[in-house]
């Protein structure tokens, strides 16, 4: 017999259910004295006392408008490090069997700590079609996590974007399934390389939605569920993911957290995931609307497959019937076990305390660091239109630039949604990477958005438009922490922001009319955390440039491109569409029906996925397949044959032709992104497995300007050599 097992057989019941009753809010567990001297809360003493420990403490160290923590009430240098070992210390102090507490925290880009390492949304990092530099980000996040004591990450990964009204798009990598598997299967690495376990969230479907309404009914098949909404979690778990979150929605009338065939079937069985399933924020209560009694549901989920609960009363309930229901007690069983398991294996029980340090306040100042965050918001930005190569801006042409618009310098406007508070002298805004790179050389004025008559006496005009998941203002919060969104909030992206429509707000529309009626050219960028309807904006605007919340340092990225310094590089993610009333307007919809065509609208969208231009020009040969011990290599020369060096993003689908169900347009199986210097040519290298490929399916070669090869049907192959029929 282990020593966890040992150790559980020696429990009594409530401390069983207090190892799985995630009950507190973190940030509430302290309190902070006039003198500056911290002391564990009332609600956290009478929590270990109830369960003789703490099982997960939730939300330690956040800072932001709900937990109501900031510079002055919060944990930052080492007080951060410091109460995490007070609270440990006061739970192993009053713990009978001295099991220690395990601190979660939320990092859905970047870290909700004061002095947090911030990164780009994961949109954005969908953009960057760079796994790798996703990697290293989320290591970074990891290693300061672990210094303050935190042990596991919640981190949002297994959403699909096939709704861009759903106001938590931001929170996805994309509508490709391929993608949010690649970028997933990045995310747990970097993790848990730094020692901190992740727990993917959420599972499953949420991004399907309906209407784009927050945690609804995703009204999909068992098909559609495992061809798009699986493949990422599938990924995670192969990564080794410690936790996977379920989700707030139903699929066929099932809520996630009571469905035993998602948690259990598909999940444990088939996946084979061995970690822990973490409820959602208060979820378990919610299963009320079906049981009509808050211990019935405890039980529901318990049974369906969660371990861990998260601020519900419904868990700690189950002690109540623990002990006259042979299976409950035999599920809570199976749950600590987990739990004891998890913190075994975050090393909680050999070394439960953390040095005592301000380093990690460095981690959002350190060069070394925020390298890697300046580097994603410079690879995820893409560039949609370039009118006559209006971009990049010739410095040397012009003497005075004005910068307009609501998202021109207000640093929360670019961080996104759950974003700690910041110190505004370590970030950039687009006003001051413009002046940044503009100094000694042009003078740049930010103009009011009611003064746009005056543009008319500048050389050049950028407006910078887009939405807003800034929490900092009018905004109040649900008991879970969404946003409600009132008279006054300037919210309309993030969670509790979802749209009906997906237009830009009026008076930022007005502007653009505005300025285009009096024949001022302008260069427009978008900062926004969901694909907005943007078609009018392109038409007037001489170039156009999208970034998905580009997080700290994104003007001074968004700067760099405007300017030449370096070439975008970024890949639209999910399709723009030309109205709300087409959705959905992903790419890879089934041949079985002609997408967005309607008598009304144009066919097609704005811009389509994985679409996006550079400031050089590509040229791709050499194409060829060969089959390779079950696999198939896909091999394309990519040159340079412009002036600037650059990245280039190539992407393979597959075309599929007979099956036993009505197969997509296309879909995407692999991609890579190369740097490629002017003049030169780089070797891409696809590598897929065979067995995904039918004998009549073809593959087809994209980058972001569209496609550049295609490989005839898999039959007429030779053994070794490449396809019958390649077309360039």
């Amino acid at each position: 017999m282990s020593r966890l097992q040992k150790l559980l057989e020696q429990m009594t019941t409530m401390e069983k259910v207090g190892q799985i009753n995630q009950k507190l809010y973190g940030f509430h567990a302290y309190v902070k004295s006039s003198g500056g001297k911290y002391s564990p809360s009332d609600d956290f003493v009478h929590e270990t006392e109830k369960y003789s420990g703490i099982g997960f403490l939730y939300g330690l160290h956040r800072a932001d408008p709900w937990s109501g923590r900031n510079f002055e009430t919060g944990l930052s240098g080492k007080d951060a490090p410091a109460v995490y070992n007070m609270l440990q210390r006061y739970v192993l102090e009053h713990s009978r069997l001295e099991i220690p507490m395990l601190v979660t925290d939320e990092c859905p880009h970047g870290n909700q700590i004061l002095d947090g390492f911030l990164v780009p949304v994961n949109t954005a990092a969908g953009a960057s079609f760079n796994p790798e530099l996703l990697e290293k980000t989320s290591r970074i996040s990891g290693l300061q996590l672990k210094e303050t004591g935190t042990s596991m990450a919640l981190m949002s990964m297994l959403d699909i974007l096939r709704d861009p009204r759903w106001g938590r798009s931001e929170e996805c990598y994309g509508e490709d399934p391929y993608l949010a598997s690649v970028m997933a299967k990045a995310a747990v690495k970097g993790m848990q390389s730094s020692g901190t376990l992740c727990v993917a969230k959420h599972f499953a479907a949420q991004g399907q939605t309906t209407g784009g309404v927050n945690a609804s009914a995703a009204l999909i098949g068992d098909r559609e569920l495992r061809e798009i909404h699986l493949p990422a979690a599938e990924a995670a778990v192969k990564a080794g993911a410690a936790g996977i979150m379920a989700a707030y929605n139903e699929i066929d009338g099932i809520p996630c957290h009571a469905n035993s065939c998602l948690l259990g079937q598909i999940l444990r069985k088939e996946m084979g995931f061995k970690g822990i399933v973490m409820a959602d924020g208060v979820a378990i209560d919610r299963l009320d609307l079906m049981t009509g009694d808050n211990r019935a549901s405890g039980r529901l989920a318990l049974e369906a497959g969660v371990d861990v609960g998260l601020w519900d009363e419904a868990f700690g309930t189950l002690a109540e019937t623990a002990d006259t229901d042979a299976k409950v007690m035999e599920c809570l069983n199976a749950a600590v076990l987990r739990v004891l398991e998890i913190k075994e294996k975050a090393g909680l029980f050999e070394h439960p305390f953390v040095e005592e340090s301000d380093h990690y306040i460095q981690f959002s100042r350190q060069k070394q660091y925020t390298d890697e965050a300046l580097e994603m918001a410079r690879q995820s930005a893409i560039l949609l239109k370039n009118e006559a190569h209006v971009l990049p801006i010739d410095t040397k042409k012009i003497r005075k630039m004005a910068v307009i618009g609501p998202s021109a310098d207000d640093i929360y406007r670019q961080l996104g949604d759950y974003t700690p508070y910041v110190q505004r002298e370590n970030c950039s805004t687009l006003l001051d990477g413009m002046r940044k790179i503009c100094q000694g050389k042009v003078r740049v004025d930010c103009l009011q958005a009611d003064a746009y008559e005056k543009a008319s006496d500048y050389d050049m005009t950028i407006l910078a438009l887009g939405g807003s998941s800034s929490r900092f203002g009018k905004t109040a919060f649900d008991i879970n922490g969404a946003a409600i969104c009132e008279e006054g909030n300037q919210m309309d992206c993030g969670e509790g922001a979802d749209s009906a429509e997906l237009e830009l707000p009026k008076e930022q529309v007005q502007l653009v009319r505005a300025l285009a009626d009096r024949n001022i050219p302008f260069v427009t960028v978008i900062i926004a955390g969901r694909p907005y309807v943007i078609s009018e904006i392109a038409k007037y605007s001489k170039a156009l440039l999208y970034a998905f919340y580009p997080g700290p340092f994104g003007g001074q990225a968004l700067a760099e491109i405007l300017t030449g310094v370096i070439s975008p590089s970024g890949c639209l993610p999910v399709s723009i569409p030309d109205s709300a009333g087409q959705l959905p307007v992903y790419y890879n919809y089934r041949i079985s029906y002609d997408a967005m065509k309607y008598v009304d609208r144009k066919q097609g969208v704005t811009y389509g996925f994985g679409y996006g231009l550079s400031y050089t020009e590509f040229a791709c040969s050499g194409l060829s397949a060969e089959k390779e011990n079950g696999e198939i290599l896909v091999r394309a020369g990519v040159s340079n044959i412009g002036d600037m060096d650059a990245y280039d993003t190539v992407m393979l689908f597959v075309r599929r032709a007979c099956t036993d169900h009505v197969p997509r347009v296309r879909e995407l199986i692999g991609f890579e992104k190369l740097w490629i210097k002017a003049g030169e040519t780089a070797r891409a290298e696809l590598r897929i497995s065979g067995a995904e490929l039918g004998d009549k399916d073809e593959l087809l070669l994209y980058d972001g300007r569209g496609k550049i090869g295609r490989i005839g049907a898999c039959s007429s192959w030779n053994n070794q050599r490449k396809s019958g029929i390649v077309e360039m």
